[in-house]
């Protein structure tokens, strides 16, 4: 088996089929450009359809591949600055290292992480510790991988109030066009999906989700058909009775447009019906 995928992406392709494709309640404005001389451009806005509120960001990155470093900036709308640093396959071949500060002018807020991910085959480990006056956050993962079984474990332990603050377990099966996904959190939250490719056009997903103590169990399932290379279809209901679909078409290399609408089938004639339009530009 090569790499495992980090904890953060165990069960990534189910979660993928309910997330993307979708925007409801937004109109979203994505752009990404990369100068002559390297330095990559992303901005991103979004206005909410039940606040009108907007929100926007700003992203330059530049990498010298050569030594391996990364440099990122990033600004949003609510004047937050952020700094990253990367460090990737220098010190020791699989072993990444990132050096992330933020700061808000106006309220003087500083934060800072460091992260470290080393990555073999067979195992995906890491380790973020996140600086507080009151005291650093750790936050560890590790996943192991063979022939196919994944197992994975991910803590957060606060060392100003000397207690573990999260506790998490997962297993998985992954195969070429098959995944099943398990996870306990914190002792009280079960999960899982399943995401199968059915064919070269067809993808489906099914999640499930109970809570300690709760007689009630969340479920879901979605699928995407890819109608043709430039035009693809999802759809998406829940337990809820809430309905989704999306249609993402490139219109041109470079632009990608999506729709999407979300119906509560419980309430058809109350109105509450959320539609999202989204597009994407790179050059």
């Amino acid at each position: 088996m090569a790499v495992p995928p980090c904890y953060a992406d165990l069960g990534k392709s189910a979660k993928d089929i309910f997330n993307k494709g979708y925007g409801f309640g937004l109109v979203k404005l994505d752009v990404k450009t990369k100068s002559e001389s390297g330095v990559e451009f992303k901005t991103a806005g979004s206005s909410n359809t039940d606040t009108s509120k907007v929100a926007g960001s700003l992203e330059t990155k530049y990498k010298r591949s050569e030594y391996g470093l990364t440099f990122t900036e990033k600004w949003n709308t609510d004047n937050t600055l952020g700094t990253e640093i990367t460090v990737e396959d220098q010190i020791a071949k699989g072993l990444k290292l990132t050096f992330d500060t933020t700061f808000s002018p106006n309220t003087g807020k500083k934060s800072g992480k460091v992260k470290t991910a080393y990555k073999r085959e067979f195992v995906n480990l890491g380790c973020d510790v996140d600086f507080d006056f009151a005291g650093p956050t750790i936050h560890g993962a590790a996943v192991v991988g063979y022939e196919g079984w994944l197992g994975g474990y991910q803590m957060t332990f606060d060392t100003a109030k000397s207690k573990m603050s999260q506790n998490n377990f997962a297993i998985g099966y992954k195969t070429g066009d098959f995944q099943l996904h398990t996870n306990v959190n914190d002792g009280s939250e079960f999960g899982g999906s399943i995401y199968q490719k059915v064919s070269d056009k067809l993808e489906t997903a099914v999640n499930l989700a109970w809570t300690a103590g709760s007689n009630s169990t969340r479920f879901g399932i979605a699928a995407k058909y890819q109608l043709d290379k430039d035009a693809s279809v999802s759809a998406k209901v829940n337990n809820n009775s809430l309905i989704g679909v999306g249609y993402t078409q490139t219109l041109r290399p470079g632009v990608k447009l999506t729709l999407s609408g979300l119906v509560d089938g419980k309430n058809i004639n109350a109105g509450g019906h959320k539609l999202g339009l989204g597009l994407e530009l790179e050059a």
